[in-house]
């Protein structure tokens, strides 16, 4: 499962101090948004698709949330992430 192959790749990464791997396939780099503040991290998405077809007209909308707490003594300040 997905999930299964994500912890894997966590627990086999080489930084230890790796605390979470999201998911976020099918957004543009420029779609994440990741803030730190008061020890909770937040990572969102959201994009809209519009195509036109012969048929009409079709919407598509796709919005990713997840946020976690970090460990105690980590500073908000030390958090790094990368897409």
């Amino acid at each position: 499962s997905r999930l299964r192959r994500l912890g894997l790749m966590l627990s086999s990464s080489c930084c230890p101090s790796h605390l979470s791997l999201c998911d976020v396939r099918g957004f543009d780099p420029c779609d994440v948004c990741v803030n730190v503040k008061d020890g909770k991290v937040t990572v969102s998405a959201e994009r809209m698709e519009e195509q036109n077809s012969a048929l009409g007209k079709t919407c598509t909308h796709k919005k990713y949330l997840k946020e976690f707490s970090l460990p105690p003594g980590v500073d908000d300040d030390e958090v790094t992430y990368s897409v």
